[in-house]
């Protein structure tokens, strides 16, 4: 009987997760031109990273009866009729360029913000999310195949190959100013680029080559850590970002063949490993546990040192954390937590419920906080400590849409029948599973 309960009581606990994340994607929008917020401060610019989690987030809320079907058809095609329209050139106040759009948006005019660059993988999640939206919305009506022709349209004008910059790894991005140009960091080293790599290795109109992506896979470092072998990447929404859209149980490239495993399957490792990581707790904290763990790129409270139980402690504010070599002030990420749901419920749904206990859902609108450190004195909430002011589109996307693909699949099912990102897993050297 007590097992029933347990069960009644996380799922009723997941289910409002994530209907108050999704929440944010119908508040935090600009309903003129669909733009959604990057974070919830004041005069703050929207991302278009956010955008595509809202593109994505949408299907997800007419089968969860979050939203109707024809609302959500709406608000889809506002966005895509913007960024359709939208300038796309080498001004310095351009949306986009060459298919590309600027990381920040001011949510007004779409114009770019804060002489942000034109990223790559911003864009990336940005056309996924489009892609998402066609699948779901294939309808007989105009509006539904409007949806998908401007979504093709979309895809279609991303000149891939350009943000390569003449060398073998993908670039971060470009500037438009005369001094400035391509960024000097490129895509390697396993990251969140993945999701990057095969759509533009799938792309019908400027695809890069297989070799790119045989050139970034030469930069994975694959490590043993805890007994646990897998390919390495610190922060844990790296072993999470591409997996919103892809599902890879039992598809396997050249790289994951060697090692007899799949990404899905080292995205389990990634999270038993920062549940170990919590376990042991090297670092002596206070909270840190096998019920309390999720360290990534997030917020925090610092910049601040302050001498805590006699030991000097450094915190930091937005940072990419990462396990086991840092850097790591305390803070975690219950959102990041969550967004490993379909990898390791075994694990997941235990800290989740803990973090209920600690009374992080504290009084808000959107779910989870951001971040939180129960090290940091000072805050109203003894259990939790410092709580981030903030929620963000890119963590309240993956809470929706990792709860909804532990759930039915829904996501992963759509871009299955993706034909462009199904040419990228194959022209990447993907087989087996579903591919077959």
């Amino acid at each position: 009987m007590k097992v029933g309960v347990e069960q009644e009581e996380h799922t009723e606990l997941l289910r409002q997760l994530q209907k108050h994340s999704f929440d944010y994607f119908t508040h935090e929008v600009n309903p003129a031109n669909g733009l959604i917020l990057d974070k919830t401060e004041e005069d703050w610019p929207a991302s278009i990273a956010a955008v595509g989690m809202a593109l994505t987030a949408y299907p997800v809320g007419v089968e969860r009866r979050f939203i109707g079907r024809e609302e959500a058809v709406e608000r889809v095609l506002t966005t895509l009729r913007f960024f359709a329209t939208s300038e796309q050139s080498t001004a310095v106040d351009a949306t986009g360029c060459r298919g590309f759009y600027y990381h920040f948006l001011h949510m007004g005019s779409g114009k770019r913000a804060w002489c942000s660059e034109l990223s790559s993988i911003d864009t990336a999640i940005f056309i996924a999310g489009a892609l998402a939206a066609a699948a779901y919305f294939d309808g007989a009506t105009d509006q539904e195949g409007e949806i998908r022709s401007l979504a093709s349209m979309l895809y279609e004008r991303v000149e891939w190959d350009w943000m390569l910059a003449g060398e073998e790894t993908l670039c971060h991005g470009w500037r438009p100013e005369a001094d400035a140009g391509f960024l000097a960091y490129r895509w390697e080293g396993y990251d969140e680029a993945l999701i990057l790599y095969l759509l533009a290795l799938g792309s019908p109109t400027h695809p890069i080559g297989p070799g790119a992506y045989a050139a970034w896979c030469r930069t994975y470092e694959w490590k043993t850590i805890y007994d646990i072998d897998y390919l390495y990447a610190g922060p844990l929404f790296i072993h999470q970002l591409s997996h919103v859209w892809i599902d890879f149980r039992g598809i396997r490239d050249a790289f994951m063949r060697d090692r007899k495993s799949d990404y899905f399957e080292n995205s389990r490792r990634a999270t038993q490993v920062q549940q170990e990581y919590g376990a042991r707790n090297p670092l002596g904290l206070s909270h840190l546990s096998k019920v309390c763990w999720g360290i990534t790129a997030s917020d925090g409270p610092g910049p601040a040192t302050r001498k805590i139980a006699g030991v000097e402690r450094v915190f930091f504010d937005y940072l990419a954390r990462g396990v086991p070599y840092g850097p790591d002030d305390g803070t975690i990420a219950p959102w990041a937590v969550v967004a490993s749901l379909p990898f390791a419920p075994d694990i997941v749904v235990p800290t989740v419920m803990n973090f209920r206990r600690m009374r992080v859902p504290l009084a808000n609108p959107y779910g989870f906080k951001a971040s939180i450190n129960p090290m940091f004195a000072g805050a109203d909430n003894e259990a939790v400590g410092w709580v981030s002011r903030f929620h963000f589109g890119i963590n309240e996307g993956p809470t929706v849409l990792m709860i909804e693909n532990h759930r039915s699949g829904l996501v992963w099912a759509l871009m299955r029948r993706c034909g462009p990102l199904v040419a990228g897993l194959r022209a990447a050297g993907f087989s087996g599973g579903w591919l077959e």
